[in-house]
């Protein structure tokens, strides 16, 4: 019997939990309000019920997956040995063997995701899978394959969703609902009878700055450059908007999209790519203009240099262009004078005060800053770092091309040293944000307003955990700081909404859920399939799982699907196979697909036009399809996305092992060629000749021993050949063989 210690549940966390027990829930709780022990609740009965069960919980990340083992290990009488941590940094092999043993699982998902593809562990034995921070389970994030696959196979499948912060869009919540297989939601706030008498008040102040005038010159001239650049997609008919002072980046975005479309179609305008183009110098230097107004002239600076130096090596036209604009090269001088003066922020200066006046006040003062970008992050640290009294330590994550990282060991140590107060000031960037247990702070900071609802909330929610709290948002006046402030404001307000409905008519909301359709089919017999462990983390792999086929992943020498003893598939997207072709590695593969198979496939994914997607000739692009389908004679068919190709691949999957067997391996015995066929191979492999020109060798010289014995002047006669591959042949078949 497992039986849960040091631990009194409140009481609505005990009404929460009755329902857990018995439906798949969606839990969303404020902040603090104990979602962890509702888990640990869960797991002890899962446990008690199913005695020779797992129990699996998902996080997004080592961090917060490291939290729930200290949890667990704390309130569950369980041997600790049996509670395990699973993250990629841990061998595949390794982690089939602690599967094993273990009782309850902490994974990461990407991880556990491989292992699903892979067959190292086995969900059916699992009779719970928690997700934390459950509102990533949409799109293609990995929570919902596992999810997917556990419904499937678990022979008692409960599952539990957490998450303080589902979001504003109540599609999304659906879609959260949808892909969890969610069947009840329970939803707190923070003004629920229940839960009021332990959410501590937290005081909120806006602390407004003004940017001062050496800031409002740079501003000018990355305001003139943006306000060209939209003047000119406005008399280009691409932009109808007629305010140009601002164009949101997710209109531009959606914007840029539309125009890929039109281009992909074929439209031939030359408007479409220089607009494109435009597109991209606008969001680079709306980005410059961001870390102008609400970070500061350190990291604007340092983005700026980083252009001018890309423009050098870089074949990106927008890069060129911004760089050679008077605007911008103004915009780098003034940035440049006024870093080297050491023209600071208002909102760092201020920031500086508070921290000063705090530590002051009380020499045990702990806060934490949150800040979006790394670079200001890195220049906050420094210059808090020079207040007496102050130790502050910047906390980012992992490390990226030549940025500031730390390793998930590292992130561990410095949020350890935190606790124990050799730091007293934290300096983070988003990752601090979702479920780390960072110890509780009576202040937290925001360096700037963010336009989440989600990201708010998670931020403001490091403090006033066990008692009152304060945050303080820095917000520069009549800058984009004033429009994220609003922004989060109105998202939050219709999040709360939102949760609202759902509380009030969660039954009514989930009959609106569509089930998916496998959820009301008959399941039909799946067939084997081999693919290429290289494919592993493609949509198309999890596809197929999905669909219930026998996947096995292997390397594969030869295809990058195996679907039967004679028929090997090369899968390709449209943009791989146009850089295949760019870079010569086709060929081969068509080569190698013919050899070995007797019914070889080619298969190109994507609804992009095969002759926009890169700056090559169409007649290079025919001329290959035309190699591959008379030369070699191998079909190539198109799909429009993962799903068509799984049916498709699933099909001739079936019809093959019908007609065949589904006894098969990579390492089945390989195809029987003919002697005309073996003859061609030869001579294609000599330099130059290929299949097109192996036939018309052999037909006028008969045998390979004649064309091996034919003197240069005899070989320059076929067509085709010329001096030159034939002076290559022969260099081959003369030169002694070096070892």
């Amino acid at each position: 019997m497992v039986q849960i210690k040091d631990f009194e549940p409140r009481l609505y966390q005990e009404t929460i939990f009755s329902t857990c027990t018995k439906k798949n829930s969606l839990v969303i709780l404020p902040t603090g309000m104990g979602k962890s022990f509702l888990f640990v609740m869960l797991a002890a009965h899962r446990l008690n019920h199913y005695p020779n069960s797992k129990i699996l919980i998902l996080a997004p990340t080592k961090p917060l997956a490291d939290q729930h083992i200290t949890v667990l290990k704390k309130h569950l009488d369980i041997d600790p040995k049996q509670i395990v941590l699973f993250t990629g940094l841990i061998k595949p092999e390794k982690r089939a063997e602690l599967w094993k043993d273990a009782k309850i699982i902490i994974s990461t998902p990407q991880g556990l995701e491989n292992d699903i593809l892979t067959k190292r562990i086995n969900l059916e034995e699992a009779s719970l899978l928690a997700f934390d921070e459950a509102h990533h389970a949409v799109g293609d994030y990995s929570y919902v394959f596992v999810a997917s696959q556990y419904q499937k196979k678990a022979k008692y499948p409960r599952i539990l969703a957490l998450t303080a912060s589902p979001g504003s869009d109540m599609d999304k919540i659906k879609e959260v609902c949808k892909n969890l297989y969610v069947e009840e939601v329970e939803v707190r706030t923070d003004e629920d009878p229940d839960v009021k008498p332990y959410v501590q008040e937290v005081k909120t102040e806006w602390l407004k700055v003004t940017l001062p005038p050496p800031f409002h010159e740079v501003q000018k001239h990355i305001k003139n450059f943006l306000k060209d650049r939209l003047e000119r997609l406005r008399n280009w008919g691409v932009l109808q908007k007629n305010d140009l002072e601002f164009v949101s980046k997710r209109d531009l975005l959606a914007l840029q999209a539309q125009l890929r479309g039109r281009a992909a179609s074929g439209e031939r305008d030359s408007t479409v790519w220089t607009s494109i183009s435009v597109l991209a110098e606008i969001m680079k230097m709306q980005h410059a203009l961001e870390l102008l107004e609400t970070q500061g002239i350190a990291p604007l600076y340092k983005y700026l240099k980083k252009m001018q130096a890309e423009s050098i090596t870089t074949k990106v036209k927008a890069v060129k262009n911004i760089v050679r604009d008077l605007n911008y090269r103004t915009a780098l001088i003034q940035t440049e004078k006024l870093h080297n003066e050491g023209i600071e922020h208002p909102k760092l200066v201020e920031l500086q005060k508070i921290v000063e006046k705090e530590i002051k006040a009380d020499p045990n003062f702990k806060t934490l800053i949150f800040n979006q970008y790394r670079d200001n992050a890195l220049d906050v640290e420094e210059k808090i770092n020079k207040i007496p009294g102050i130790r502050a330590k910047i906390f980012v994550g992992q490390v990226k091309k030549g940025d500031t990282g730390y390793s998930q060991k590292q992130q561990k140590e410095i949020l350890d040293k935190f606790r124990t107060g050799e730091y007293n000031v934290l300096v983070s960037t988003s990752i601090g944000e979702e479920g780390l247990d960072i110890v509780a702070v009576p202040l937290v900071m925001f360096y700037e307003p963010i336009p989440s609802a989600i990201r708010t909330i998670q931020r403001r929610g490091r403090t006033g955990r066990q008692e009152k709290g304060r945050v303080i948002i820095l917000m520069a006046s009549n800058t984009r700081d004033e429009g994220y402030r609003w922004s989060a404001h109105h998202k939050e307000k219709r999040m709360y909404r939102n949760l609202y409905e759902l509380k009030n008519n969660i039954k009514l909301v989930l009959q609106k859920v569509e089930k998916k359709l496998d959820d009301y089919l008959t399941p039909e017999k799946k067939h084997k399939i081999f693919a290429d462990h290289r494919e592993k983390g493609s949509k198309l792999i999890k596809e197929l799982v999905d669909k219930g086929h026998d996947l096995i992943l292997e390397q594969l020498e030869h295809a990058d699907f195996l679907l039967s003893s004679r028929v090997g598939v090369e899968f390709k997207t449209v943009e791989d196979f146009i850089n295949s072709i760019i870079d010569g590695r086709l060929l081969l593969q068509v080569k190698n697909l013919k050899a070995n198979f007797e019914r070889p496939l080619i298969m190109i994914q994507g609804q992009d036009d095969i002759y926009s997607v890169r700056n090559i000739h169409p007649n290079a692009i025919r001329g290959m399809l035309s190699t591959i389908t008379i030369s070699y004679g191998i079909p190539i068919i198109q799909t429009k996305d993962f799903r068509e190709s799984a049916a498709l691949m699933g099909i001739i999957a079936k019809r093959e092992q019908e007609e065949t067997s589904s006894d098969f391996t990579p390492h089945s015995e390989k195809r029987a060629f003919s002697i005309k066929e073996q003859q061609e191979y030869i001579i294609s492999s000599f330099p130059g000749v290929g299949m097109t020109l192996a036939k018309p060798l052999l037909k006028k010289f008969k045998s390979i021993k004649k064309i091996v014995n034919a003197k240069q002047e005899q070989l320059e006669k076929i067509a085709k050949i010329g001096p030159k591959k034939a002076e290559s042949i022969r260099k081959v078949l003369d030169s002694e063989y070096d070892s």
